[in-house]
């Protein structure tokens, strides 16, 4: 019997964030294990040390910050959920937009309105689409306050021209909506020298927010921290005092030691700089590979300038995947998940047509079944040479050329 999207609810079932595949820097694991004693908590919003860093982190990045305008929480999804709980409102998504940004709106009892994304790229809506979006939501009595959008985006691993991020921002100041710009991403841009990243709040100083997890480019996974810039206007010390109203209620503090590997992280010091850079650079070159065996095939996809994925469309092999009993993207994502040996979530996770052929494809996998073997790749001159990337890639390559036979 086929399934329903409602077989696998998007909260409990939906995929994590793709991993690095790499081993912890031991500068890091250092840090945290000097801290581990610590026993005093974080204050909620993160202490002073953690949030000073976070200033200079963004002053690096041509935003001036300060402390009093920072919040630190364990994680993106929770400092989302309490801006969002404190600013109130319906929400605006691009689609397709993460996986968890959907079920944060909804838990929280609001509603969220998707609106498409431009055909150069993904993280941000269609002006034109999102101001006739607005208008008609609003006709019919909802209530859109905010608009999320992405810089470098997951899914979709792309990153928007300036001149459409600011049409965008122009359209959301129109619309008079708030912008909360994710740039969990931003630090994982594969060629950094020939791609321009903007934030939407150099556009609009005083109506966005800036969010920031750490586990995109400086802090494994596993110890979840997260940092988000409000305003530096009396409406952004109002919505930073709520935001820390709900992490209080919750406990949503940064666990102590985290706090202080946070801290070391965000100052960006010479063997965290490298690291990342390094990491952003190998995730770009087997992205691009893997592009590559995608347009071989007939698929489609942008070509991948962030993160550690990239976003496929395999509609062009609807036939071939017909002869397999894949009707949908969710057959998809068990199909080809099944066959490569790693998750490969359809892009009805990501809020996109149930019955559109798209997955996301992780890089990390690509790396190697071992630390040892994905530290390899890291430090390899030609990590495409290596027997066990090549055979990861050549396998990919198999499965979809037999959709086309």
């Amino acid at each position: 019997m086929q399934r329903t999207a409602e077989d696998r609810g998007p909260v409990r079932y939906g995929p994590l964030a793709p991993q690095p595949g790499l081993p912890v820097l031991p500068e890091l694991t250092a840090v945290i294990a000097a801290a581990a004693e610590r026993s005093a908590p974080e204050p909620p919003g993160g202490g002073e040390p953690v949030r000073e860093a976070a200033c200079r982190h963004w002053g690096r990045r041509g935003l001036p910050t300060e402390p009093e305008n920072v919040a630190a929480g364990p994680g993106a999804p929770t400092l989302l959920l309490a801006l969002l709980g404190a600013y109130g409102g319906d929400v605006m998504l691009p689609r397709p937009c993460p996986a968890w940004w959907t079920p944060q709106v909804r838990l929280l009892g609001r509603r969220a309105y998707h609106v498409p994304t431009p055909a150069e790229c993904g993280g941000i809506p269609d002006p034109y689409a999102l101001l006739e979006t607005v208008r008609r939501v609003r006709a019919e009595g909802g209530d859109p306050r905010v608009l999320l959008l992405s810089v470098a985006d997951d899914p979709t691993a792309t990153v928007p021209p300036p001149e459409m991020l600011r049409e965008a921002c122009e359209a959301a100041e129109d619309a008079g909506l708030f912008v909360v710009s994710d740039e969990s991403w931003r630090d994982t841009v594969h060629r950094p020298h020939e791609t321009l990243v903007l934030s939407p709040a150099e556009m609009l100083p005083k109506q966005a927010a800036v969010l920031l997890d750490l586990s995109g480019a400086l802090l494994p996974a596993g110890w979840p921290a997260a940092v988000l810039r409000f305003p530096g206007t009396p409406r952004g010390t109002w919505l930073r005092a709520r935001t820390l109203d709900i992490l209080t209620a919750t406990g949503a503090m940064v666990a102590g030691p985290v706090a202080e590997a946070a801290a070391h992280a965000l100052d960006e010091p010479a063997a965290v700089a490298a690291r990342a850079y390094a990491a952003a650079a190998l995730h770009g070159a087997v992205a691009a590979a893997a592009h590559r065996e995608l347009l071989a095939v007939g698929a489609l996809a942008r070509p991948p300038q962030a993160g550690r994925h990239l976003y496929a469309d395999l509609t062009p092999l609807r036939a071939g995947l017909a002869r397999q009993g894949v009707r949908d993207a969710m057959e998809l994502e068990d199909y080809l998940g099944g066959r490569l040996g790693a998750p490969t979530p359809g892009g009805q996770r990501f809020a996109d047509e149930l019955g559109a052929l798209r997955v996301r494809l992780s890089t990390g996998p690509l790396l190697g079944a071992t630390p040892q073997e994905r530290l390899a790749a890291l430090t390899a001159r030609d990590p495409l040479g290596l027997p066990h990337v090549r055979r990861s890639l050549d396998l990919l390559g198999s499965v979809l050329a037999g959709l086309t036979s």
